[in-house]
């Protein structure tokens, strides 16, 4: 279906197309920069969407790009060895792990870009950094080479620190320099694991009669498949015969280095005191970024490097990744509770809610492995649009201060309507979508761990009890005069909220939508457990 039309690289990089036309734009005519912004971040919302429609997972080739893209010859000495070089790819492809999230990317991009409408500074560089950060999210979710994963994951980490720093509140360089060194240093980690892959699990031999050419790959499937492979280079007895093995120690080491570069991005205990600033003093529209989707590049790494790489590892690992998720869930709960700043609140709730992806990752199974992604994917939808609405919020009183703020379901009753929404879908009602993730991943992992399960519920009834605490002070309380001539959600802040409220709908009354699209996609994952437990 795919054709030789490569959809994928349109997809990644059209926002750099909307970047060429802003840099021949006037810097002072706001109205011609931020329409070209929103126009372009369309383009990825559509194919998107339209891939999503025609994905079938039956056929994981059908849309997939790949070209050798940087080789690098190696002097080799040893016997029977031709040439050896590092070849690293362009390789692209979606399967049903990262359709989701690149649908969820590209939605929450263009909301941000409508929500960016606040911006008052400079909005050339502002669109610019924005496009660019797009196209690091996107590349992120269909790179299949690590090489390739991790320049992109880098450009969202230099577009975001300019976006804090320049267009953040009054501590916006202390949040930008302290997200840079958290995730500067997870991307070092991340580096390391991945050398240590491409080096040993990154090998192949292709035999001849004069000898083999021997090359050294970051392709995902070729390091996945050496893992797992009985007969591969990497799973042969390790000797100074065979440079290529990967003993038990280095294995757990690789491990928990991806684990720590993930948990870090996520944020997973103790890895988020960085997060709680960016959430603070971020730009509301970048914030709906921030926490919509990059944070969602940690779970995504967790299952795709953590669990896909190294499933034998993770099954051992469960335990403690799942009390590492409970202790999320409730100190996230817990400090949200206590927090008198709005963006505080939800803040910490996304740290609550962060843990209940680990618990869904620790499962091991089917129904908490989607339950961890669907999870994501609302999380994503919900926090992008509890943003849009502070942002919005904050325009109107200058003040997120929940002591400052009541009684505004009166002047804004649309508005105030959106935010009890958004804040319901948060805390688990059902039929919306809130509800089906956490579900999903608590029983998925009831399964094997009940008391831990049981435990971390307790975090879900907080979630009520701060979400409605908040929500309703905000709404409901006794109202401000100098708030009573307010004025309720213009157009271009209103489509993006009813937009992102009709997908929590969605995908709370049809889950299916998402469920379907992710069917198969840890077939291999679940095999391999059985096969290991069977064995």
């Amino acid at each position: 279906m795919a054709g030789s039309f490569p959809w994928l690289t349109l997809l990644t990089f059209s926002p750099i197309i909307g970047l060429i036309v802003l840099l021949f734009l006037p810097g002072t005519n706001r109205r011609a920069l931020r329409w070209t912004a929103i126009v372009t971040t369309l383009v990825p919302l559509a194919l998107s969407l339209w891939l999503f429609a025609v994905h079938d997972a039956s056929d994981p080739d059908a849309f997939r790009e790949k070209a050798d893209w940087i080789t690098i010859a190696l002097n080799h000495e040893a016997v029977n060895i031709e040439s050896s070089a590092y070849v690293f790819q362009y390789h692209l492809a979606i399967d049903g792990l990262s359709l989701p999230l690149v649908v969820l990317a590209s939605l929450v991009a263009v909301m941000a870009a409508l929500a960016s409408v606040h911006i008052k500074k400079r909005w050339k560089a502002f669109y610019v950094w924005f496009l660019l950060l797009e196209t690091g999210m996107l590349g992120v979710f269909l790179a299949r080479d690590l090489i390739l994963f991790f320049l992109f994951f880098e450009l969202t980490l230099i577009a975001l620190f300019f976006l804090i720093g320049i267009w953040g509140s009054l501590n916006r360089e202390k949040a930008a320099n302290t997200f840079l060194i958290y995730n500067g240093l997870g991307s070092a980690l991340m580096l390391i694991a991945f050398v240590l892959l491409i080096a040993t699990a990154g090998a192949s031999l292709n035999a001849t009669q004069q000898g083999g050419d021997l090359v050294y790959t970051g392709d995902y499937a070729t390091i996945r498949s050496n893992l797992t492979a009985e007969n591969s280079l990497t799973n042969l007895p390790g000797h100074y015969e065979n440079p290529f093995a990967l003993s038990d120690g280095m294995r757990w080491a690789i491990f928990i280095l991806l684990l720590a570069a993930f948990g870090i991005k996520l944020p997973m205990l103790p890895f988020h005191t960085w997060m709680l600033r960016v959430h603070a003093e971020a730009p509301p529209s970048v914030v709906m970024i921030h926490s919509g989707v990059l944070l969602k590049m940690g779970g995504y790494g967790l299952i795709r490097f953590g669990v896909g790489l190294f499933p034998g590892l993770a099954e051992e690992a469960a335990f403690v990744l799942a009390l590492l998720g409970a202790a999320g869930v409730l100190y996230g709960a817990a400090l949200a509770f206590v927090q008198t700043e709005f963006r505080l609140v939800l803040a910490y709730s996304s740290v609550s809610h962060m843990g209940i992806v680990l618990l869904g990752i620790a499962s091991l199974n089917e129904i908490g492995l989607q339950g961890a992604v669907y999870q994501l994917v609302s999380h994503g939808l919900i926090s992008a649009l509890l943003f849009l609405i502070v942002g919005s919020l904050h325009e109107r009183t200058g003040t997120t201060e929940l002591d400052e703020l009541g009684g505004l379901a009166r002047p804004m009753p649309f508005m105030s309507g959106m935010l009890l929404a958004a804040g319901v879908a948060s805390l688990g009602l059902p039929g919306l979508s809130g509800f089906v993730g956490e579900f999903l991943s608590f029983l998925g992992l009831f399964e094997t761990m009940k008391w831990v399960t049981a435990i971390a519920a307790i975090g879900v009834i907080l979630a009520a009890v701060y979400i409605l605490r908040s929500v309703l002070k905000i709404t409901f309380g006794p109202q401000q005069e100098r708030y009573a001539a307010l004025k309720d959600a213009r157009l271009i802040e209103a489509v993006p909220m009813i937009a992102l409220m009709a997908f929590i709908v969605l995908l709370g009354i049809y889950p299916s939508v998402l469920t379907d699209a992710m069917q198969g996609s840890f077939d291999d994952i679940i095999a391999q457990l059985n096969a290991r437990m069977g064995g």
